[in-house]
């Protein structure tokens, strides 16, 4: 027992001993201004503004070389490491904002001896280090967040993802806490009471946050369903939106146009409109060529024997033509048919027979995919003519090469038409009227 007491003793004495030091190393300045006849609350203040200079000053030194050896040691680290996250990591900051914690909590620590005749004063220092405790604690997080992001979108399987997305709302979560905890360490409150005060105010919280809310549920729908992924081309109308994704977040989903403009539209709309996504068509062996030849119908006739003769010239369907010339005329000799009317019997048309060409004419083409729909079909007749149109997909995707691809296609289809005897249909123009006259 009285060795209890004696150890109980030596710590006391111990206790008393660093809290005089404390106080001798705090007033060293108030004593010698004291004694110099300086006022007592003049000699306050002026020690209190001579210990917060110093504390500033040597904070600031120690912030420098924290900083100064965090970036080299990340540096070195990221110059040996085969993966780019310590770039990134350097990149988004996150060894300057870790640096900011240990001056912080010199500061904490040495913040009682600066005011120790100011409690007051102590107090709002106290609550604003705390509360820029909780800025620098959600800068920190941020920054990882932003660099998680910058890494996943290098990698294939996350990089049409809307990360970003998810990192907002994490993000809000986390400020909306920040905030709150701020106010709960400003107002005195604890933090739950505090939380439990707000739930009367959640209906506003909601109304303010309707926005984010949608945008969050959407992106989730959106990902979950493979929706959209930055990249795809996409095609909203009521948007006027025609071009690639180049960004998804919380609560917009640009689009970079053709004409290099940015449409922003709202996400929750992606999953409320209707829109066209062409990532089939981008994904697959080929794109659709789906365009039709107007023909007039007064030049459609039957082929009389100089007409197959004359046909039979073109190489692409010559065989063609020499096969069903016999194949029609053996059914018609079997039948005794009248062919002195080429009304009777089967006949050749001159229609059919460049449908036919079109057909031969596609599949030898080298831009179109032979091992896709090829097909010259013939519509039903308009008041614009016989729509003969032309299905068939090209292996080049890209937009300029397509195009080329099908005007090449048409063009020559055009100019092949009167060698059938055949006319694309056109309305008249006024020259047609004065040609007349």
């Amino acid at each position: 027992m009285f060795q209890q007491q004696g150890t109980e003793n030596i710590i006391e004495t111990t206790e008393e001993t660093l809290e005089s030091v404390r106080f001798s190393l705090n007033h060293w300045l108030y004593d010698y201004l004291v004694s110099v006849g300086t006022s007592d609350t003049l000699a306050k203040y002026l020690n209190m503004i001579a210990l917060l200079v110093s504390l500033v000053v040597l904070v600031f030194i120690i912030d420098f070389i924290i900083r100064k050896f965090l970036r080299g040691l990340f540096s070195q680290f990221a110059a040996r490491s085969k993966t780019n996250f310590d770039d990134l990591l350097i990149t988004n900051k996150v060894p300057r904002n870790i640096a900011h914690i240990i001056p912080l909590l010199i500061t904490l620590k040495f913040i009682p001896l600066v005011f120790v005749d100011f409690p007051d004063f102590e107090n709002i220092v106290e609550t604003s280090l705390a509360v820029f405790a909780i800025i620098l604690t959600l800068w920190v997080v941020r920054s990882l967040l932003h660099t998680i992001k910058d890494y996943f979108k290098t990698l294939p399987n996350f990089k049409d993802k809307p990360i970003a997305s998810y990192i907002q709302v994490f993000m809000i979560f986390a400020w909306i806490i920040g905030i709150f905890s701020a106010f709960a360490i400003v107002t005195g409150i604890p933090f739950f009471k505090f939380i439990t005060a707000l739930g009367a105010g959640s209906a506003v919280v909601i109304l303010v946050f309707k926005d984010t809310i949608l945008g969050f549920v959407a992106s989730i729908q959106v990902s979950i369903n493979d929706m959209v992924r930055i990249g795809d081309w996409i095609t909203f109308e009521k948007y006027g939106a025609d071009g690639d994704v180049i960004e998804i977040s919380l609560a917009t989903v640009k689009v970079q146009n053709f004409d290099k403009t940015i449409t922003t539209i709202p996400t929750y709309a992606l999953i409320s409109d209707s829109f066209k996504n062409w990532r089939g068509m981008t994904s697959s062996d080929g794109r659709r060529i789906k365009r039709a030849l107007n023909i007039k119908q007064s030049g459609v006739r039957y082929l009389d024997d100089d007409a197959v003769e004359k046909l039979k010239g073109i190489q692409l369907i010559s065989s063609y033509i020499e096969s069903r010339q016999a194949d029609i005329k053996s059914h018609n000799e079997s039948h005794n048919i009248d062919k002195t009317l080429l009304l009777n019997g089967r006949n050749l048309t001159n229609l059919g027979v460049f449908r036919k060409y079109i057909d031969a004419y596609l599949k030898q083409h080298s831009a179109i995919n032979k091992d896709m729909m090829i097909m010259a079909r013939q519509l039903a007749p308009t008041t614009q003519g016989i729509p003969l149109e032309i299905y068939a997909f090209s292996s080049d995707k890209r937009w300029e090469n397509y195009e080329y691809i099908m005007s090449d296609i048409f063009d020559h289809l055009i100019a092949a038409l009167p060698y059938f005897d055949l006319e694309i249909f056109e309305l008249p123009s006024d020259s047609s009227f004065k040609s007349n006259n």
